[in-house]
């Protein structure tokens, strides 16, 4: 998701007429930070080899080839011209096969995250394979950006049980694939469990709650699938009720609602928009972010983003709870990699 880092607007929802009471009033004069965010995932030829089931389709391949070049070119066309800094989450394979495309994103000054390498499925994999897959993602970005990534989305917003560790031994400081929350930010967590029904036992035996596990000090930017481009809007031949021809204005819509929804009743809240070129390059969905981005701009206090701008804001009003599994500092980081070269 990603979108403009503009300076902050502050709004007193008490004069502007909205329904406070007067004891609210009072308390707070109502100043408000409302974050909103684009974030765009290249997932392109990676998306089709790991996760759409077209890694033997030439054609769908050319759809993800479309997606890393013409895509990407027309959403930074479409940032530039309303002055948005967005957040983009690209797989190893994009990086090295549209590094043109790429560095026309880093140059841009927009935020680069970690997305897997080709959009592989960590519930699938090994602690081993999710390891190097980090390993050697992390090290790519960290060169091509200059500096290491911040964030992390998990392909197809699939997770391990080891997901939230990897990341905590590489210093990443938020993740933004858990829907524990739907606008508002939190700390992850991690090591949850709960007993699935097995019908071959008695009932005794599964009738258990989930049990929570470790709270982390990565902050959380929640996911949404309902304000996510590509489920409605891009079609996939062997993804079951694949849609892919839903009006661009009936998903306007749904995102306005719950954009329109967020801002009457929180104070603060965040609005992450997950979009992809392969799908919000297309003319129809270019013209619906317009309108979006447009309909946004009408409202007082809130500020276009990156993701690692939300979290770094998230931090400063909030402390990880103690006892919370920290996130390795950049010198352990360093240190672990330096450690691996020997």
């Amino acid at each position: 998701m990603f979108f403009p880092a503009n300076h902050v607007h502050t709004v007193d929802k008490c004069s502007q007429g909205h329904p406070l009471s007067d004891s609210d009033c009072e308390k707070r004069q109502d100043i408000t930070r409302n974050s909103t965010v684009h974030r765009v995932d290249i997932d392109a030829v990676a998306g089709w080899l790991g996760s759409y089931g077209g890694e033997d389709s030439t054609s769908d391949i050319s759809r993800g080839l479309f997606a890393g070049t013409v895509g990407v070119q027309r959403l930074l066309k479409l940032f530039d011209k309303h002055k948005i800094k967005a957040t983009w989450f690209i797989p190893g394979h994009t990086l090295e096969t549209f590094p043109e495309d790429c560095a026309a994103i880093r140059d841009k000054d927009h935020e680069i995250g970690l997305h897997g390498y080709s959009h592989e499925n960590p519930a699938d994999m090994t602690i081993e394979q999710q390891r190097d897959v980090l390993d050697k993602t992390y090290k790519m970005l960290t060169e091509f950006c200059g500096k290491p990534p911040k964030g992390s989305v998990a392909p197809w917003w699939e997770t391990s049980r080891e997901g939230a560790e990897l990341l905590l031994s590489y210093g990443i400081e938020y993740d933004h694939s858990m829907s524990h929350e739907d606008c508002q930010m939190y700390w992850l967590r991690t090591g949850d469990s709960w007993t699935k029904i097995d019908y071959s036992k008695k009932a005794e035996e599964w009738m258990k709650p989930l049990v929570k596990g470790e709270t982390t000090g990565i902050v959380e930017i929640p996911a949404n699938w309902y304000i996510d481009d590509l489920p409605p809007m891009m079609f996939i031949k062997k993804a079951p009720n694949s849609h892919g021809w839903v009006s661009a204005k009936d998903v306007e819509q749904l995102w306005m609602d719950h954009f329109d929804y967020f801002y009457r009743e929180h104070d603060e809240f965040v609005f992450p928009m997950t979009i992809h070129p392969d799908v919000s390059g297309r003319p129809h969905v270019l013209l619906m972010h317009e309108r979006i981005i447009e309909h946004i701009n009408k409202h007082e206090g809130v500020e276009w983003v990156t993701m690692g701008e939300m979290s770094d804001e998230f931090k400063k009003k909030n402390s990880p709870p103690e006892g919370a599994l920290m996130p390795a500092t950049r010198e352990e980081v360093d240190e672990m990699l330096k450690k691996q070269q020997k």
